[in-house]
């Protein structure tokens, strides 16, 4: 695969992120207790994941990575991502959510120590910085970012990043319509908000919420990416939504220099047409910029009847 050529205003974007969230691994490889192949599924969105984009700049999976943080669970993952960054050649950035437990995740992920202290980190991706902030709370459901890593954060972001810096957390800090969520909140929400307001930072990666959402804490843009387990059946009333096994999802971040875009890529095996290939863009590319718009932005002309 290679980059497509540029047939629009916008130049190709200089760094290209994969952005996974709530994988939801067990140990012994067995399903959710909802029903879902986690692992199957992890395994069918990872074959995605090696089509859609040739060499990305990481692969971010934002928390919830097993479902009870059984040691197990964490190498069975390690086992299915490693092969996958290597043959990409990017890193992959762990997030610690919720259903994680530190110490086993530093163990298994990290090769660290097994110890409470919160999972974080900062990543240099070619000027595109990247921090992992962990709103897990050891014990509990809800999230939280504590005053010692707010002031932590506060110090990384001194000094700008050249193409500035996105955050990757697992609980969003935005509102859900779910009442559920409500209670699993993000505490702590202003002061963080104190902090990140005015930097550099260009974009926040979350998950959580088992469903793609969207939209503004501070004045940046947060994405909430779906689950590669299951996901959340929102054609209900909010009271009646519960999880089902369909509709797992993964996003592309492409990052440009006035820009950020996030786009939702489905884990679907669904008839799908041929008409795009990569010999149609090379034969518009062979073609000027007002030759492309005659034969395919032309309309054919109308109908007088």
């Amino acid at each position: 695969m290679i980059d497509p050529p540029v047939f629009g205003r916008h130049q190709p974007a200089s760094h290209t992120l994969i952005h996974l969230s709530d994988p939801h691994l067990l140990a012994d490889g067995i399903r959710h207790s909802g029903g879902s192949d986690s692992q199957g599924n992890l395994a069918r969105t990872l074959e995605a994941v090696r089509r859609v984009h040739p060499h990305p700049a990481a692969i971010v999976i934002t928390g919830d990575l097993t479902d009870f943080g059984e040691p197990d669970a964490y190498r069975r993952l390690r086992g299915m991502l490693e092969p996958v960054a290597e043959d990409l050649g990017c890193p992959i950035v762990w997030v610690a959510g919720n259903h994680d437990e530190r110490p086993a995740m530093r163990a298994e992920l990290l090769d660290a120590p097994e110890t409470e202290e919160p999972i974080i980190g900062v990543w240099d991706l070619n000027g595109l910085r990247l921090i992992a902030l962990d709103s897990s709370v050891p014990g509990w459901h809800h999230g939280d970012i504590d005053a010692a890593q707010r002031a932590w954060l506060a110090e990384q972001l001194r000094h700008p990043a050249p193409h500035g810096t996105l955050l990757a957390m697992h609980h969003p800090p935005l509102p859900a319509h779910l009442p559920l969520f409500d209670i699993l909140e993000l505490r702590h929400q202003d002061e963080l908000a104190e902090v990140i307001r005015g930097s550099d930072v260009r974009g926040i990666l979350a998950g959580h919420l088992h469903y793609s959402s969207s939209g503004t804490f501070a004045g940046v843009p947060v994405s909430v990416a779906s689950s590669t387990c299951y996901t959340m059946n929102l054609g209900r009333p909010a009271v009646e939504v519960n999880g089902m096994d369909a509709a797992q999802a993964f996003q592309l971040v492409h990052v440009r220099p006035d820009v950020i875009t996030h786009t939702v890529v489905p884990v679907v095996d669904a008839p799908t047409g041929d008409y795009f290939s990569q010999e149609w863009v090379q034969s518009m590319a062979g073609l000027s910029p007002e030759q492309r718009l005659e034969v395919f932005s032309r309309k054919p002309p109308r109908s007088k009847a």
